[in-house]
């Protein structure tokens, strides 16, 4: 046989043995970090469910989800071990602020636009007219006879474009 024809079956092996090598390497962490789970722990289940370790069996895992509620779970169905932080984070919604020396950005950005100098000073621009006028300047206008038949015809065509029984 030639080299050629062996090519493909000698890539195709090497495939597998990758493979089953990083799986199996993942499978050891898994294992590791069960073994190390301690009682006082903040654990995920495969579930989901986010727990503290009360006590470690050989292969179960007694934890506690909340105030008198313990469940016996079996140590292959913890799905991570939790650092401290991130169980009070998720679980108490806690966040330990690592950065407690960073400056605090406030909420609203008035406070990052202000100068020690009035406003007058601070802007030279003349105040700017959109065509807006106040309710003061303008009199109020009172209804006339005209207003009525334009109220009407605004009325008719609403009734024609509802749909009615035509839309349906």
């Amino acid at each position: 046989m030639s080299l050629v024809t062996l090519l493909p079956f000698i890539v195709l092996i090497g495939a597998m043995f990758l493979m089953t090598r990083s799986a199996k390497k993942k499978q050891q962490q898994a294992a590791n970090m069960r073994n190390e789970i301690q009682p006082g722990s903040g654990v995920r289940t495969i579930g989901g469910m986010y727990a503290t370790v009360k006590e470690v069996n050989e292969d179960t895992v007694l934890l506690d989800a909340g105030p008198g509620v313990e469940l016996l779970f079996a140590k292959n169905s913890i799905g991570a071990v939790l650092t401290d932080d991130e169980y009070n984070r998720i679980v108490h919604g806690i966040e330990h602020d690592l950065k407690s020396d960073a400056d605090v950005v406030p909420d609203d950005a008035s406070s990052l636009t202000e100068t020690d100098a009035p406003a007058d000073a601070v802007s030279d621009d003349k105040s700017v007219d959109l065509g807006k006028k106040d309710a003061d300047d303008e009199p109020a206008e009172e209804p006339t006879a005209d207003a009525a038949p334009a109220e009407a015809k605004t009325d008719e065509k609403a009734k024609k474009s509802d749909g009615g029984s035509e839309a349906k």
